[in-house]
């Protein structure tokens, strides 16, 4: 093969490996398609307090002011960067972008609608006028999933492979062939992976531990009916019990008073010995001290957490001194995402105006 033949070919296997979305080319009704997202059960027209907006305040992430200022003749946008500037200039406005702190939405009287850029809404929902339902709350609900789930199976390879115990030996220039790290590495072709949470996160999850030859079981709070690739799906209350049959757990549950401190002694005691624990949902769904005495026994062979409770987690925690745990700081959802938050704020706001329903409305009951 000649060279530009070579180059084609490398051309045409990266455009199928990551797809027209990573290359820009999404748009809502792809976006809709791939992800699932549907509108909520109230037309923004008929929630009390609605009218054709005239202000919206926007907290400007990822150049997303520039995109929208000039979206739609007749709407003033406000950029700001913090919510303390958003406070000071929540007067008159219909609509918040970004933020929804209680001090905030006391100062927006008007304000019927807040969009937030992430996926948790639990300090949104402490704020009584969005948990009693007088705001329309949206989110990032599954916009974020793919990137998420490359991040869980890191995680995954991390922990099997050694590979922390690994890069510690770099800064003392060690070559540790023979050492323990090597003879405790995993081939996890085969072995059994539980997503908690077969959400947009936990799907997107699972899809690529299938690819990887994983066999995959998983659990929903609603229904069993999941995608192809997963071979079992379970109800909440299976969890312990398919927890004993699995090499790797993954966390992708939101934080809910039913979902609080779920993982704890009695789930780690359920799981099978030596089994990967990963957190990507919310860190108060742990138990530390109850993951830490877990780890500590070998009763959990290594965790990898990207949430923690506390956090940020405190620097006297022993995690931070585990060989066997890696800890990102929150930042799983980042990287590739910023087309995908935008293109749904661009779509709620065209809606909002229309007064159509919007995309990821908030359940107050549900949580999320």
């Amino acid at each position: 093969m000649n060279r530009t033949g070579f180059v084609l070919l490398v051309v045409f296997a990266g455009v199928f490996f990551v797809g027209p979305e990573a290359l820009g080319q999404t748009d809502i009704e792809s976006l809709i398609e791939q992800t699932g997202v549907e509108p909520g059960p109230v037309a923004s027209r008929d929630f009390p307090g609605w009218r054709e907006p005239r202000k919206i305040i926007v907290r400007d992430i990822g150049g997303l002011y520039d995109e929208i200022r000039d979206m739609l003749p007749g709407v003033e946008f406000v950029r700001v960067l913090t919510e303390e500037e958003a406070i000071g200039k929540a007067a008159g406005a219909d609509a918040i972008l970004g933020f929804c702190g209680g001090r905030l939405v006391q100062a927006a009287t008007d304000a019927i609608w807040i969009q937030v850029f992430g996926a948790g809404v639990e300090r949104c929902l402490t704020v009584d006028k969005i948990r009693q339902g007088e705001v329309m709350l949206t989110n990032m609900q599954k916009m974020s999933s793919p990137v998420i789930g490359e991040h869980v199976v890191a995680m995954a390879l991390g922990l099997s492979r050694g590979l922390i115990e690994f890069s510690k030996s770099m800064s003392d220039s060690r070559w540790l062939r023979n050492s323990d790290i090597g003879a405790g590495m995993q081939s996890y072709g085969g072995k059994t992976v539980l997503i908690a949470g077969l959400g947009g996160i936990g799907t997107e999850a699972a899809r690529r531990f299938a690819a990887l030859d994983m066999r995959v079981i998983g659990t929903r709070r609603s229904s069993r009916e999941g995608p192809d690739f997963v071979e079992y799906v379970g109800l909440s209350h299976e969890l312990f019990e398919l927890a004993a049959g699995a090499d790797f757990i993954v966390n992708a549950l939101p934080h809910t008073p039913e979902t609080e401190g779920l993982f704890n002694a009695e789930f780690f005691n359920a799981a099978k010995r030596g089994a990967y624990f990963i957190n990507v949902g919310r860190g108060k769904t742990v138990v530390t001290r109850d993951l830490i005495a877990a780890l500590e026994s070998g009763q959990i062979a290594g965790a990898a957490l990207d949430v923690t409770d506390p956090e940020p987690l405190p620097k006297s925690s022993p995690l931070w001194q585990m060989d066997n745990v890696i800890i990102t700081p929150h930042v799983s959802g980042r990287g590739g995402n910023r087309i995908r938050h935008n293109i749904l704020v661009r779509e709620n706001l065209r809606r909002f105006v229309a007064g159509d329903a919007l995309l990821n409305v908030v359940d107050p009951e549900l949580g999320y």
